[in-house]
């Protein structure tokens, strides 16, 4: 079955053509567009051969991104297939599906309109991803489309870990609670590495650590999350490249009463002010980070340390939690390339049986490895993520079911 995996943002929309026939499913094509809704829109994509290429596109809307992404896979010289009609489904990543979606689903118009209904607890993400439904929809009407949610994975949580110390009925009339993102990566992950391992999920503990510019982790028991960094936004837990991650809210208050910011300027200080950013003063990118650090910027890395400290202490919290940890993951840009930070979380984890092989660790960069020693008795392994697999997975399973 051939899936269009389409993830829309708000300016940009990226997509992978993905054959999921045999164990080993293939992509066909992947790219995106840029630049939406500004001047200098472009779309690139990544040739058969591994060469990349960029087609200016001016000034263009999302219906104009997936047209011309469309274009480009049918293109008689560039293009993976004849025409439309072979795509058989497309899924799409939506970011928040609240408490109304706990799997996968089949789009149609009862799900756009609770999808829509999320809005105001995911003002930034669900309307841009709803872009990308209705753009095919008035594109390819008569193709299935599937929605695959980042907090889905995440809605096994129990009460005690999901809830706010909050006044009950903010839950109750608001929904407000921790939801989690990444779903799709860590339920990829913690599944995936168990099959790298051979052993049965559903007797493991596991930690997976997606880190990127975006980051969270999630504690995961026989294949369920039982908590996760993140909230009821993406800004809570681990510091990120430009969110604050955990905070006390007393010192926004105190800001926002001393420096008279609104609410929505509060939104961009924690959003693309913060984090490693907002510490370094040099940048989000960790390559840039570690960089400013050899050339001895005591900021640099004062943010590196931070960030690698809420790293260490979420692992430390979610194995009490668990009671035990067998298995530990990283993966996202960062946790997947970056070997020095990888080395410096796990050092301090020997108490708990952790030692990784620092060769093997150094030699490591985005392929599926254990780093672990012999002698440890928890499971170390890098295990690049694949979310854009998932949703076609997910995609498959439901269209085939029709």
């Amino acid at each position: 079955m051939k899936i269009l995996v389409i993830n829309s943002g708000s300016s940009s929309v990226k997509y992978k053509l993905i054959d999921t026939k045999g164990r080993q499913a293939a992509t066909l094509a992947e790219g995106g567009v840029e630049k939406i809704g500004l001047a200098g829109g472009f779309l690139k994509f990544k040739r058969t051969d591994g060469s990349k290429e960029i087609v200016e596109l001016g000034l263009i809307n999302h219906n104009d991104a997936v047209k011309a992404i469309l274009t480009n896979l049918t293109d008689p010289k560039e293009g993976c297939i004849a025409s439309y009609s072979e795509i058989d489904a497309v899924g799409h990543r939506l970011v928040h599906g609240g408490e109304k979606f706990s799997q996968s689903v089949l789009i149609n118009d009862d799900v756009k309109a609770k999808i829509k209904e999320c809005y105001d607890i995911a003002p930034l993400h669900n309307p841009a991803n709803m872009t990308g439904v209705e753009a095919i929809t008035s594109i390819m009407p008569d193709v299935p489309q599937v929605g695959v949610f980042d907090t889905a994975f995440h809605q096994t949580m129990p009460p005690k870990a999901y809830m706010y110390a909050l006044p009950y009925k903010y839950y109750a009339e608001d929904g407000v609670r921790r939801y989690g993102f990444h779903g799709t990566s860590h339920r990829y992950v913690s599944q995936r590495v168990c099959e790298f391992l051979g052993v049965d999920i559903s007797k493991q503990r596991i930690i997976t650590c997606h880190i990127g510019n975006g980051a969270s982790m999630a504690a995961v028991v026989g294949g369920k999350s039982i908590d996760t960094t993140m909230g009821l936004t993406p800004v809570e837990g681990l510091m990120m490249g430009t969110r604050v991650g955990d905070v006390d809210p007393g010192a926004l208050t105190y800001l926002m009463t001393k420096h008279g910011l609104s609410a929505e300027e509060l939104q961009n200080l924690i959003n693309k002010e913060s984090g490693v950013f907002g510490i370094s003063g040099v940048s989000s990118d960790m390559r840039e980070i570690e960089a400013a650090i050899a050339a001895g910027n005591e900021r640099a890395k004062l943010a590196l340390d931070m960030y690698q400290l809420r790293i260490t202490k979420y692992i430390g919290a979610y194995a009490a939690e668990m009671g035990g940890v067998d298995i530990i993951v990283f993966t996202g840009g960062v946790g997947e390339n970056q070997t020095g930070l990888r080395a410096e979380v796990c050092e301090t984890l020997g108490f708990m049986g952790v030692d990784i092989d620092l060769e093997i660790n150094k030699s490591t960069r985005g392929t599926e490895t254990t780093i672990s020693s012999s002698a440890s008795r928890v499971k170390v392994c890098v295990i690049p993520t694949d979310e854009e697999l998932m949703i076609a997975r997910d995609t498959e399973e439901i269209v085939k079911a029709l």
